[in-house]
Formats: structure tokens, sequence, C-alpha cells
């Protein structure tokens, strides 16, 4: 319980901790209290016009503060009193930044104040980001997902998910995380016996022991995530916009099902959904959309260069099925016809150069879901579109139909990475323009395919980033991998490049937009 008291201390210490940052001399704290602890480190998002998202999470109830300037000095610094991290939301805390100056970076540091000694704060955590710039720029960004999958967890020897460190060094803008940010439905063990006699060794916790169900088990789920080193490194240098895909619940999860998995006590996955989604809206730094804090399909302008559209491919999805409709309604739908209209009105809205479609599912390539279902917009057959397919027909003949120009699609999900170009010349449904998709991932999880592409839209393989049939192989085996985009202020070209492990260059492609 908060007190009263501690609410009023909580208030009249905020004094304090400016006089502090201001250089007076530090309270004397009592030697028996020991600071509070910043776990999780440091993490931004949502970062748009003049507005960002600056994330973290305390040891115990605490107040959160941040101070923020555009000089790593912090000369001329802004401050802003947080929430209080209660238990509520499991010790996690964010402030929303307003006021930003365009195109700068940003370097902010948070620190927690004590309710029980306010004159107890602990030390700061630094970070940065960087807001879009108002002028033509150059915008740059990473993606990928699929982060702890297949009992690969995260292992110090080997460097813990090292990719994140790659991904670091490109200085990117920030990072789309593609879904599946943790594996709710995968356990990590403490060894792996690899084929080659060598042994995966993981941090483990209780929470990882298990598949989640309860809300506690979902957010330790979360905070498995920041034991890593890389990923800690990589949050307090780059803005991160997040969605969701089935793993944050359970894999090919849809609303209203009920499962038959003997590894469940809960079988009704709306139930388990809805605390994922808590967990998932607690440790990622989403701004709640204004209506509807638990929407978590959103878009952000990047400047005159670049629009992103973040979708959400779980929440508003019928059953999976045969995916073999001939009429498209609710059962037939992966995205929702509210969505689906946002994301019209968004394309026709937008002024920049390039849309960015950041879409959680691949669009041609083939996801069974068991024997005869699909979790995709893919059905598999060879025929005109029929099922989901028909939403997505729908869509790419609007953005023809408007003359809705450089939209681009990245997207996860499959664990290998590639490009792929879409060709009505090649389709059976021919009402829509040329356009790229490209995958990123796996971040940190085990490595499959190549997966069949459906002929519905034309695809054709341009890039595969493996060099045959895998099946779980280990983040030890190298394929591992993230995409990055940059575009030239001058020319407005977009440089789309897929990456390794270490961050090596394996495939890139130069965009010229068209006006």
């Amino acid at each position: 319980m908060i007190t009263r008291r501690k609410f009023l201390g909580s208030a009249i210490a905020s004094a304090g901790w400016v006089a502090a940052l201001r250089g007076q001399a530090p309270a004397i704290v009592r030697a028996d209290r020991a600071r509070p602890l910043l776990p999780c480190g440091v993490q931004s998002g949502d970062v748009s016009n003049g507005r960002a998202i600056v994330w973290s999470r305390a040891d115990r109830p605490a107040r959160m503060l941040v101070e923020y300037a555009t000089v790593e000095s912090f000369a001329q610094s802004r401050r802003a009193a947080g929430p209080i991290a209660t238990p509520a939301t499991d010790l996690t805390a964010r402030v929303d930044l307003t006021g930003l100056p365009a195109g700068q970076r940003v370097f902010y540091r948070v620190r927690f104040e004590d309710l029980a000694d306010s004159r107890n704060v602990s030390e700061p955590v630094t970070g940065s980001f960087v807001t879009p710039s108002s002028t033509r720029r150059d915008v740059s960004f990473v993606w990928g997902g699929d982060v702890c999958g297949q009992g690969w967890g995260i292992n110090p020897e080997f460097g813990g998910m090292k990719i994140f460190d790659a991904m670091r060094r490109r200085q990117p803008d920030f990072l789309i995380h593609s879904g599946d940010t943790i594996y709710a439905d995968g356990v990590i063990v403490p060894e792996v016996k690899l084929p080659d006699g060598s042994i995966w060794k993981n941090l483990t916790i209780p929470e990882k022991s298990k598949v989640a169900e309860t809300l506690d088990e979902f957010r330790g789920n979360q905070r498995y995530n920041f034991l890593d080193e890389p990923l800690r490194r990589f949050n307090a240098d780059t803005a991160v916009l997040a969605q969701w895909d089935d793993h944050e619940v359970r894999n090919n999860w849809y609303p209203g099902q009920i499962l038959d998995d003997a590894k469940y006590v809960e079988k009704d996955v709306n139930v388990l959904a809805a605390r994922a989604r808590q967990a998932f809206l607690e440790y990622l730094p989403l701004r709640p959309a204004p209506g509807d804090p638990q929407r978590v399909y959103r878009a952000f302008a990047r400047g005159p260069l670049l629009d992103v559209l973040m979708l959400d491919e779980r929440s508003y999805r019928g059953v999976n099925s045969p995916n073999r409709q001939t009429t498209l309604g609710r059962e037939s739908g992966l995205l929702g016809s509210a969505q689906v209209e946002w994301i019209k009105d968004r394309l026709l809205a937008s002024r920049a150069v390039w849309k960015v479609i950041a879409s959680d599912m691949p669009v041609g390539v083939v996801v069974a879901d068991g024997k005869t279902d699909y979790e995709a917009f893919a059905n598999g057959d060879a025929g005109p579109p029929l099922g989901r397919e028909l939403e997505l027909a729908g869509l790419l003949q609007f953005i023809k139909t408007r003359r809705i120009r450089n939209v681009v699609w990245v997207t996860a999900d499959i664990h290998y990475c590639a490009a792929h170009y879409y060709d009505p010349a090649k389709a059976k449904f021919v009402e829509f323009d040329p356009f790229w998709e490209f995958v990123g991932g796996p971040f940190n999880a085990g490595t499959y395919g190549p997966t069949t592409l459906d002929p519905t839209f034309g695809p054709e393989t341009k890039f595969i980033g493996i060099p045959g049939r895998m099946n779980n192989q280990s983040p030890k085996d190298g394929f591992q991998f993230f995409g990055a985009v940059k575009i030239d202020a001058r020319t407005a070209v977009m440089t789309v490049s897929l990456h390794d492990l270490e961050g090596k260059t394996i495939y890139s492609v130069d965009l010229e937009p068209f006006s």
C-alpha cells in the first residue's frame, strides 16, 4: 500500500532531486537504505513529431524522474517528474515528452526516487533518440523480429543477443520491431546440446520454465529479455516502434480460440491474450492511443521522406481455417474492416515520399497452421484471391486506384531473411502496382525455411539468406538476420539491405521513388 504520507513525501522530494541535478549538495541517505535500481535499463519509443516515450522500470515503488537535453552534457536541460512505478504496472513507468525540437538527437537520463525515503534517488541511467526532421534529411532504420524463440535464450558465453550490437553499430534512427518480441509459449532450459556436441547455455528465470498463463508469467517473459546486455545497450541508443504477433501470447493464436493443449491449464485464449497484452503494453514503449489505450496499430511521421504504418494482424482476425472463403467477412479477415479503413486513410493523407507498411506477417509466404489451416494472408492456392487474400487484394487495388506511390512492406515471422518482388504481370490477381516486401529476423531464435510462396500476387524471390532447408538452427550457426533502410535526403532513393548476425551486408537494392 502507498500511504498518503508517502505520496506527499514523494511530491515534496521533487525539489530535492532538482537541486541535486543543479549541482547542489546531495541529500544524505540513510546508510541502511540502498538506492533504487533500474534493472531493465531505459528505452524510448513511439518517437514522432515533437514527442517521444521514455520508459524504465524500478526495483521498488518509486517515482520516475526524467531529464533531457539536445547535448550530451545536459546543458540547458529540461526535467519531467513522471508517474510512480507501482506493482500495478510491474514497477514500469513512462513519460511522454512533448515539445521536442525537430531533427535532433535528444539525450535523456532517468532516475527513480524512493517513496519510502525522499532523499534516496537512484544513479542516473542515460539514453538518446532521434526526432524526425521537418526538412529533408537522411532517414535510417532497422527492422526484424523473433526474440528468444525455440529454446534459444540469452547465452552470455556466446555474447548474448549480439545482433543488437550489430544493429547498434549502424546508428539507425529507430527500430521497427516486427513482432514475436517474446516467446511466451517457449520454455528456456539451462542447457541445450548442439549437434556438434557443444552446449548452448541459457540464462534462466522461473517464469521461463513453463508456458506463460498468468499475468506475472507474461511479465516475466518480458523481463527476461532485459537480462541481455546487447539489448539494453541498443535500447539506450535507439528508439523502438513495436508491434506484436502470435508468440506474445502463444503460437498461431486467434481471438476466441479454445485450446486443446495439455501444457495449458487456462484454455481460453481471450483470457491469455488479455494478460499478454497488458504485459506487452507495460514493457514496450508504446504511447496509448487516444480513446483506445489497448490498440497496437498506429502510424508515425518521420519527416518529408517517410511515414511508417504499424499493423496489428492478431487482434481482429477471424479463425485460422483453410482460408478459401469466396467472400470477405469477419471470419475471412486478418486486419479487420476498421483497421483496413484506417490504413487507407493514413495512406491517402501521407505526403511523405515513402510509405513503409510494417506487417507482422508476410504477404505471399504460405504460413501453415496444422495440416489444413493457414496463419497469414496466403492459402497455398494458385488461383485468384480467396479468404484473407480478398482483404489484401482490396487494399492493394485501393493503393493502385488512388495512385499512392512508393509503398514498401517490411516484415519478419518466418525466421529467415528474404527480398520478395510482387509483379502483377506474374499474378493471378492483377489490379495492383508492383511492390517490394523485405523480410528480417530472426534476432535470437531458431532459423527455419525456406517457405513456399503463393502465386496469387505474383511474388518472386530476389534473395534468400539461407543456403538450404533449415529446421531450428541455433543462433550459434550464424543464420540470424536484420534489415536496414536508408533514404537519401537529396535523391530520395531508398536503399534496403539485409545483414547477418555480425552486421555484414548480404544483400542490398536501391529503390528509385516514383513521383
